[in-house]
């Protein structure tokens, strides 16, 4: 791999612990090879993870939601996640058809712990496990199955650090643009009328009014 710019760099496991030091027995024992009665009791209460999957030339993270509990537990090492609209860019799905490791990131407002899962992933249409993950009667088109081969309880420090489920903290949405006006800025630069931001914004809204869940 290229460095993106001239600088020192630490490249070698060893330089790296040199700096960083070695995570402690303690530590490596906390890392599991199976669901036990808090990551499951964690699963079924979270409404949002991060999956983070990749390629031969870059890596993606991906965030997925729903109500608490939409993670499904099919037993101690198999995990089943919906795959609800979205853009069809499909870049977690298009990475794993290839490379099926991941790396999930649970996360309960409110609580500063998360819940790290790492296994392998494969891409279902298989109808029971598609009901399983329905919603109001309706199934999704595909899921994705997680074979789970490491699962363990990240400390709260990042979380604690940011400041992030602190009321006092959030910001004010008045301090970005649209997600429209930024779209249209990012592609066709300076200068975009309000009507065209007013346009591009009324679609998102329909999108998601329309394509939350599929119908």
């Amino acid at each position: 791999m290229t460095k993106p710019i001239d600088i020192p760099t630490i490249d070698t496991r060893e330089q790296l612990e040199a700096i960083n030091g070695q995570a402690s027995p303690s530590t490596q024992m906390k890392i599991l090879k199976a669901l036990e009665a808090h990551s499951k009791h964690f699963i079924e209460r979270s409404p949002f993870l991060v999956i983070a999957s990749g390629n031969a030339s870059c890596l993606d993270a991906s965030p997925r939601g729903d109500g608490p509990g939409f993670v499904k537990i099919l037993d101690d090492t198999t995990l089943l996640i919906p795959e609800r609209p979205g853009n069809r860019i499909a870049d977690t799905l298009t990475n794993i058809l290839g490379e099926p490791g991941v790396g999930l990131l649970l996360m309960i407002p409110g609580m500063n712990e998360t819940l790290r899962i790492n296994g392998n992933a494969y891409i279902t249409d298989h109808a029971p496990y598609l009901e399983q993950v329905a919603h109001k009667g309706k199934a999704p088109k595909l899921a994705i199955v997680v074979d789970v081969h490491q699962v363990y309880f990240h400390c709260a420090k990042a979380f604690i650090r940011s400041g992030l489920w602190r009321y006092e903290t959030f910001m004010p949405r008045s301090d970005m643009p649209t997600l429209g006006k930024i779209i249209l800025e990012q592609i066709m630069g300076a200068g975009v009328t309000e009507e065209q931001v007013a346009d591009v914004d009324a679609t998102l809204v329909q999108d998601i009014e329309e394509n939350l869940y599929h119908k």
